[in-house]
């Protein structure tokens, strides 16, 4: 039963997949061009090649194709993936302005209606056919290139968003626990990195300069740091072996990690420097901190064990979680955490798909309080798929911990 829902939900996706893409091809290229001129068929050629790169940088990413293999594809095809999104947009908002023309073009006054019938008459009805043609041509280019152009202007735009690297934000948590020898300890949460064959070295080195600007006492690393293989990705994360901070770098694993090899990479961060926290806690001066694994990885046997990084801590001390999904935010209320510090959301990263992540976790982004524990989510540093983010800017949030005795 399973697996016919899960055949029939594929079929559902993938058949209004095929009518969105109908629908884009007929008003950009058939609605434009005349038929079986070579505009056309050179235009659906092109216009069909890039659901094509899409589908196949998807796969090559998954499935562990040749590094080079998957750099060739990701860019046009995940490139297309976010120009489609606001051409389709741009469409629907254009077929308001088809509706103004055509109201304006039949609500014409009724003299110049019998003016026109009248040169008519003497013509021929031909020219009102032609006339007719040439107007809906006209639109239908004026439509398609506007909405190619905002399309075009708005990837183009996210795109240097994800590229100029994130920005520092900075909030103040006050934790009633925290000693007041502890106030204004910073923590540096950076998540959603996304290094693979989009985002490489340079970008690392851009997130790590900025880290370490900040001057943090500690650094939490809250997942999906890579997508792809050690062997492929090392030399692109390197630059995580600078990080700096007092109290040192901590790292927990993110949904993408397992895709990749989780144990590969908790290794090799450990290499760079970083601390990795599988389940289990470590107790600095003023607070516990504690880190569990992603709930992708119960696939795995490796998934989140609450018990085990905070069983048995004492809770008189105040506590920070480092835990990549924020759904897990109730087992950390019935733990007792103090704050939980995740990532995962990218905030939506392509608007308007914040509206779908935002019913799909409890906080898309930024701080809320749930019951006892605060929870704050970070919108991550970098992109997974499109290097493209439109009304969901990266960051690297600077969480600043106040103690109510100071």
């Amino acid at each position: 039963m399973g697996i016919l829902l899960g055949i029939l939900i594929g079929a559902g996706v993938l058949a209004a997949f095929g009518g969105l893409l109908w629908y884009v091809w007929r008003r950009v290229i058939r609605d434009t061009t005349t038929p079986g001129s070579g505009w056309r068929r050179v235009g659906t050629v092109a216009f069909f090649a890039g659901p094509a790169l899409m589908f196949a940088a998807l796969a090559a990413e998954r499935g562990g194709a040749p590094f080079l293999l998957q750099q060739l594809l990701a860019w046009p095809g995940f490139m297309w993936m976010a120009f489609a999104l606001y051409l389709l947009l741009a469409l629907l908002v254009g077929e308001l302005v088809r509706l103004a023309v055509r109201w304006r073009y039949q609500a014409r006054p009724a003299i110049e209606d019998e003016a026109r019938r009248a040169d008519e008459a003497g013509k021929g009805a031909q020219p009102q056919e032609n006339s007719e043609v040439t107007r809906r041509v006209f639109v239908a280019r004026t439509v398609a290139a506007g909405a190619a152009t905002v399309a075009a202007a708005t990837v183009g735009y996210g795109t240097y968003n994800v590229l100029r690297g994130p920005k520092i934000k900075r909030v103040t948590v006050p934790l009633a626990k925290l000693p007041r020898a502890a106030h204004g300890f910073r923590i540096a949460v950076v998540s959603d990195i996304h290094l693979g064959p989009v985002l490489g070295k340079d970008f690392a080195r851009r997130v790590v300069d900025t880290i370490n600007s900040t001057q943090p006492d500690l650094i939490a690393v809250v997942g999906d740091l890579v997508d792809g293989d050690v062997e492929d990705l090392a030399p692109a994360a390197r630059p995580l072996a600078d990080l700096r901070a007092r109290h040192g770098a901590f790292f927990v694993t993110g949904n993408h990690e397992y895709f990749s090899g989780a144990e590969q990479w908790v290794e090799h961060v450990r290499d760079l420097g970083l601390h990795p926290l599988e389940n289990a806690r470590t107790e600095l001066p003023y607070f516990d901190l504690a880190g569990v694994n992603d709930v992708q990885g119960e696939g795995e046997g490796e998934g989140p064990d609450f018990g085990k990084a905070l069983g048995d801590r004492d809770r008189r001390r105040a506590s920070v979680l480092m835990a990549h999904q924020p759904v897990v935010i109730h087992d950390a209320v019935k733990h007792g955490v103090d704050l939980q510090l995740s990532g995962h959301t990218h905030g939506g990263q392509l608007w308007p798909n914040n509206l779908i992540a935002d019913l799909a976790n409890p906080t898309l982004a930024g701080l809320e309080r749930y019951g006892d524990t605060q929870l704050y989510v970070t919108r991550g540093a970098g992109a997974w798929g499109p290097p493209v983010r439109v009304g969901a800017p990266s960051d690297i949030t600077v969480v600043e911990l106040a103690s109510r005795q100071a």
